[in-house]
């Protein structure tokens, strides 16, 4: 037998898809059009019975087996070529418990759709910058947001997980049942299994104040300089992740900006909206942005900001590293970096992951770096594949050039298809435990198309 086994199909009440059949190729395409995957079939489950039926399938057979949500992955690790892929995308769903504050979220559910479903209750899962990411691999992978430094990681706001193992298994993962599982699950990525439900404890956040602040290029060091010393005593109520980017050019941006060059900071005051003044004080004292979009909003609006500029299809490479420190050298070399933005769409990030994230224990969670400050993350996008080497090129670039001022792993959701070295550093003094976790409950590694962690 092999993965086009007809066996599968009888198994299904959701739609299975081959590479013979019309809409092949608009399945199997990912977020990241760098990637470009050809799996010998895909399946859109529906239920935990459909994906307890394709893992046994892929166990049985020996196929490779990957697992999508919401496709955003940079590496395009939630597919394979020529194996099996598990797509959640029609396994979505939210249910909110507003006395409790609780949110049970399907697998294949969207950011967007959380907070749609949280909002109206003046509810927030913190996840995430942009709408159409995938809830399932941006919480396994950590979850950084604009709500990072008031109430953590995505993972620091779950209380438990139902988890479809290697041995085909439904399990519940939470701080009383499968306690090890639910260690590994809050960070560890996609390798112990399929999760299909995640339950989140939600926060009271509705309307923020939030917004990019500009400046000239000219003042980039200066202002990256006076950034990293303000957020570290900036009230954790205040959030707000420092870029290099080009003015998109759109409104509401102005037209003498579009395209610019410029540096910023993309700013979230999640506490009373009275107080958002004073807290930004400082900044718009010591350096009066030439734009300032910081206003009254609601969470949804902030959260789904940037869909417009990033949607499905385009071009992107990605190179990233956790930060404590930002010395002066490192600074010169951002700088001189940011000049050489190969497309409008190319960007360096620095999201603050202090605060509330950073009083977690690093042996807390699988997460390995709470005591850094930053999760940096550079990336060449574009929509043209013909710049495809361009991107890469100048991402690459940067990275080796910041790379030593770097902590040393990275935020897994950051890196693409970098090796075993890579994902070991990113995990730190918690990847030996992550293994044995991987032996217990995947002693075959069937879960490997991923930033994998071998069984111990």
């Amino acid at each position: 037998m092999s993965v086009t086994a007809p066996t599968l199909a009888g198994s299904l009440r959701g739609e299975l898809i081959g590479p013979d059949q019309p809409g092949y190729d608009d399945a199997r395409r990912l977020y990241n059009a760098m990637i470009d995957k050809r799996p010998a079939l895909i399946a859109r489950c529906v239920d935990v019975s459909d994906v307890i039926a394709c893992v046994h399938h892929a166990a049985d057979q020996g196929v490779d087996l990957a697992v999508r949500g919401g496709g955003h992955n940079g590496g395009g690790l939630g597919s394979v070529d020529g194996g099996l892929v598990i797509d959640l995308s029609e396994l979505r769903g939210v249910r909110v418990d507003p006395q409790a504050r609780t949110v049970t979220v399907a697998g294949g559910t969207t950011i967007g759709e959380v907070d749609h479903a949280t909002h109206v209750f003046g509810l927030a899962v913190p996840a995430g910058i942009i709408s159409s990411t995938g809830v399932g691999g941006l919480t396994l992978g950590g979850g950084i947001g604009h709500l990072t430094r008031t109430y953590g990681l995505t993972i620091d706001n779950l209380i438990g997980a139902d988890v479809v193992l290697a041995d085909g298994r439904l399990v519940r993962a939470s701080e009383s049942e499968h306690e090890d599982l639910f260690w590994a699950l809050r960070g560890g990525g996609g390798n112990f299994g399929v999760v299909t439900s995640f339950t989140f404890q939600a926060r009271p956040v509705s309307t923020v104040v939030a917004g990019p602040m500009l400046w000239p290029l000219e003042q980039a060091a200066e202002a990256l300089a006076f950034y990293t010393e303000f957020m570290a005593t900036a009230p954790e109520q205040l959030n707000g992740f420092f870029a290099f980017l080009s003015v998109p050019p759109a409104p509401p941006f102005p037209e003498e900006l579009h395209l610019q060059k410029v540096c910023g900071v993309v700013w979230c005051y999640a506490g009373p909206a009275a107080e958002a003044e004073a807290a930004l004080a400082p900044v718009r004292k010591a350096f009066p942005p030439a734009l300032d979009g910081v206003g009254e909003v609601p969470l949804p609006a902030l959260q789904s900001a940037f869909d417009g500029l990033y949607p499905h299809g385009d071009q992107w490479y990605w190179r990233a590293d956790f930060v404590e420190t930002i010395p002066e050298a490192a600074i010169e070399a951002h700088v001189a970096h940011a000049h050489e933005l190969p497309t409008w769409k190319s960007t360096m990030h620095l999201y603050p992951v202090d605060g509330a994230a950073a009083r977690v224990a690093p042996d807390a969670t699988a997460w390995g770096y709470r005591n850094a400050r930053w999760a940096q993350v550079i990336v060449g996008v574009d929509a043209d594949p013909a710049n495809a080497g361009d991107l890469r090129d100048w991402t690459v670039r940067y990275w080796e050039a910041l790379h030593p001022y770097a902590a040393g792993g990275a935020y897994s959701n950051f890196l693409m298809d970098e090796g075993d070295d890579r994902v070991r550093a990113s995990y730190g003094d918690n990847y030996d435990r992550l293994a044995r976790v991987k032996a217990a409950y995947d002693p075959g590694n069937l879960f490997h198309v991923n930033q994998n962690i071998k069984p111990s």
